[in-house]
């Protein structure tokens, strides 16, 4: 046994995974390279070795949750790609307007059947909202109220929603709840996709950054996006919302974070994934709202996102013989390994989805507590805060 495999064999055993055992979360190397690659280039290596079919693993979400569990990263972290990442992190602006563009062009800009085959029918590329006995077409429907019940959305008012993927929030808050609605997106098929999928509806599309918006609306949102800003941008990305946010206005900003700061994304999910993504802290958010933005409620529905993104490698996994041509074996292994190694990162409860509610002077807020005050009166029912919101966790 090589050095290099003995290390590996003693950290993975940190986190009770066995080489070539025989539970599903044990990995099965298949080549000896494997265990130097990974010592050398850390989560990097391990990402890339797995691509390359080295090792592989049945329960590969369970097996991410463990190591994470165990931290075992943590000993990674020092490791030359980590280092790059973070130098690069500081040192430049990833998330310019120009360099946003990325990961539209690499990633949303896969293909629209693609997602189409991967995602439910409102085309949701963002954590459910389940309760008990929900497929993901009912969940993700449920986090669709939930988020057009937060902003008090009703008819005439208008919705800016800033990332707005394939327009199925724009859709339905446009069908469902009267809205005006005006998303952007910066993925060109998304753009084309959302434009065809919204026709007829009160509902217009743009090819933009949000650094771009001019109009001024009643309501801002902006689900799955802040993932891409960049901690350089997250003052500038709050101005931008409030810029375009009139003075009785709500900001529904709900994304992805990480339990603290960060300053560079894991070198593996940069480079295969989501180029020049960051993954926030909620300290991170609030502090680039201060004297901008005032924090009315803050969720969140971090465990939904595990189920969620199980779901997604079963349509995955189910849609593959039409996409094999397309896309080959190694992109297989590479979306297999986003997909699960993410569902154990939120079992693990590393990762988190918290939905921020910002007002800008308090305005939306205390309209409601009068409305509620004047309901209680008439009825001599002292009700005088919103109702709770189910968080789809039993």
């Amino acid at each position: 046994m090589s050095r290099a495999q003995k290390v590996m064999t003693n950290l993975l055993a940190l986190a009770d995974i066995r080489i070539n055992g025989v539970r599903p979360w044990d990995i099965q190397v298949h080549d000896q390279r494997f265990f130097g690659r990974v010592l050398a280039s850390g989560t990097l290596g391990f990402g890339e070795s797995y691509m390359d079919g080295w090792w592989d693993c049945d329960a590969l979400d369970e097996m991410c949750c463990r190591a994470i569990r165990a931290e075992l990263e943590k000993r990674f972290e020092l490791r030359l790609p980590n280092l790059l990442a973070l130098l690069t992190a500081l040192l430049t602006n990833q998330q310019t307007s120009r360099r946003s563009r990325k990961v539209g062009r690499l990633h949303y800009d896969l293909s629209n059947d693609f997602f189409e085959a991967m995602l439910d029918p409102n085309m949701q590329y963002s954590c459910a909202l389940f309760a008990e006995g929900d497929d993901l077409a009912s969940a993700q429907l449920r986090k669709l109220d939930w988020i057009c019940e937060r902003l008090r959305l009703r008819p005439g008012l208008r919705l800016l929603d800033i990332g707005c993927g394939w327009g199925g929030l724009a859709r339905h808050a446009a069908r469902q709840y009267g809205c005006q609605v005006v998303g952007i997106t910066i993925s060109e098929e998304q753009f084309r996709y959302a434009q065809r999928w919204c026709r007829g509806l009160d509902v217009e599309i743009q090819l933009c950054d949000y650094r771009e918006v001019t109009e001024r609306f009643d309501r801002v949102v902006s689900v799955g996006m802040v993932e891409h800003v960049g901690y350089k941008n997250y003052r500038t990305y709050m101005q931008a919302a409030a810029r375009s946010l009139g003075e009785n206005g709500l900001f529904l900003c709900q994304g992805i974070c990480g339990n603290f700061s960060r300053f560079h994304t894991d070198p593996w999910i940069t480079r295969y994934i989501f180029p020049n993504s960051m993954v926030p802290s909620v300290a991170q958010l609030t502090r680039a709202a201060e004297g901008v933005f005032i924090v009315e409620d803050v969720k969140n529905i971090g465990p939904n996102y595990d189920p969620t993104l199980l779901a997604w490698e079963e349509n995955f996994r189910r849609a593959r013989p039409h996409f094999a041509d397309r896309y080959g074996e190694r992109f297989r292994r590479m979306w297999r390994f986003y997909l699960l190694s993410c569902a154990g990162a939120f079992r693990a409860r590393s990762l988190q989805v918290f939905s921020i509610l910002f007002s800008k002077k308090g305005a939306a807020i205390e309209s409601r507590v009068r409305d509620q005050r004047q309901a209680a009166s008439s009825s001599r029912t002292a009700v005088l805060e919103p109702k709770a919101l189910l968080l789809g966790t039993p």
